[in-house]
């Protein structure tokens, strides 16, 4: 089953969700620098976070210029990733940033942020076609602003 988004006010949701946003918030100011610490603050065990964390994104209210990170495990098979690049392009997406790591065993590492404010597909259809591509081993939805 493909991977699906959904888009839910908070006021349906159990409070825990809202929490582990919090605790990401924290993190990310720079007001704490351990997990433990965050969570302890927030009201939530390390494991909560943990296990939503990879899930849970906050909708930024500025809805023109939505960024996106996603992760990539490919084949190392060259123009491979040339061929997301001109997916991305496809369907307007605007590339950030690209990070690649040197292919160790026949696999290389690649994380793209990319701002999704134009993209005229949904973005769980554009996910899914790049996770089907050839050469395509991995890709993880990191981060949504």
């Amino acid at each position: 089953m493909p991977n699906k988004f959904l888009m839910i006010h908070t006021s349906v949701l159990p409070d825990v969700f809202e929490k582990v946003l919090e605790v990401k918030e924290l993190m990310k100011s720079g007001k704490v620098k351990e997990i433990t610490e965050a969570v302890k603050i927030i009201g939530i065990s390390r494991s909560t976070y943990y296990k939503y964390k990879d899930y849970v994104f906050a909708v930024s209210e500025n809805l023109n210029s939505r960024k996106v990170i996603i992760a990539l495990t490919l084949d190392h098979e060259p123009g491979t990733l040339s061929k997301i690049l001109d997916k991305v392009a496809f369907y307007k997406g605007n590339i950030l940033t690209i990070n690649q790591e040197i292919p160790i065993n026949n696999t290389a590492n690649v994380n793209i942020t990319f701002d999704m404010s134009s993209l005229n597909v949904e973005l769980n259809e554009f996910l899914d076609e790049i996770r089907d591509m050839d050469h395509v081993i991995k890709l993880e939805l990191v981060a949504m602003d």
